[in-house]
């Protein structure tokens, strides 16, 4: 039987938070953000475990409860360089067959939405490929020569923003992140250098990538506002 899991990269340092903390273990609604971000792939239904992938010297981990999650949420100490060797040690490491399902995402992401995942679980599990969520590009985007002056207008028609999670089969994403460089900013851009297509599934702008300061509070407000109903 095909199993769904949750692969979460939380081995990096957010440099651009300007915080003493890595990123993942900033205060967001009085839990780390990597908190928000387990418990909504925890809390979801067709989630058979939640693996999380963490710095080798990794000391913040044990400081935060995590018991609520059970033997649900798994830590893996395997994180790599960059995220994809982090992703890649980790697809490793857990206890997945190849055709499982695995959904990477980001610790950043701390506003994922259970709607989404559904979304993401019904139209990309019919197929082999895997696919993504993601949002079409609705802002005029602007080219830079350089020098902070703009070189050319960017059409916006048929761009879409990636998001996660992005799921993909155990075996074809080991093998996609496998070849790929070590500087691969997405597991879909692995996926596509094989010659593959994955799907583009509708997300949601709250599902937003948490990367300044100022980011802290409006994921607050979205968490605070989740949690009225």
């Amino acid at each position: 039987m095909t199993r769904h899991f949750a692969l979460v990269p939380a081995a990096g340092s957010g440099s651009r938070m300007n915080a003493a903390l890595p990123k993942q273990y900033a205060m967001l609604s009085g839990k780390p953000m990597l908190y928000h971000a387990l418990k909504a792939l925890g809390d979801f239904p067709d989630i058979a475990g939640v693996y999380v992938v963490l710095a080798q010297n990794d000391s913040h981990w044990r400081e935060y409860d995590w018991s609520e999650f059970g033997d649900r949420l798994i830590p893996l100490h395997c994180g790599g360089e960059t995220r994809a060797m982090s992703v890649m040690n980790g697809l490793m490491a857990m206890d997945a067959e190849e055709g499982d399902w695995v959904m990477v995402h980001d610790a950043a992401r701390p506003c994922v939405d259970s709607e989404s995942l559904k979304r993401l679980v019904a139209e990309v599990g019919c197929g082999e490929t895997g696919g993504l969520l993601a949002l079409p590009v609705a802002d005029t985007l602007k080219k830079d020569d350089g020098n902070g002056r703009v070189k050319v207008t960017v059409q916006r028609e048929g761009l879409w923003q990636a998001q996660t999670p992005q799921m993909f089969r155990h075996g074809l994403l080991l093998e996609a992140l496998r070849r790929a460089p070590a500087s691969q900013t997405d597991e879909a851009g692995a996926i596509e250098a094989l010659g593959l297509s994955p799907k583009l599934v509708l997300g949601d702008p709250r599902n937003f990538k948490v990367t300044y300061p100022a980011d802290m509070a409006v994921a607050a407000m979205i968490l605070a506002d989740r949690n009225k109903t």
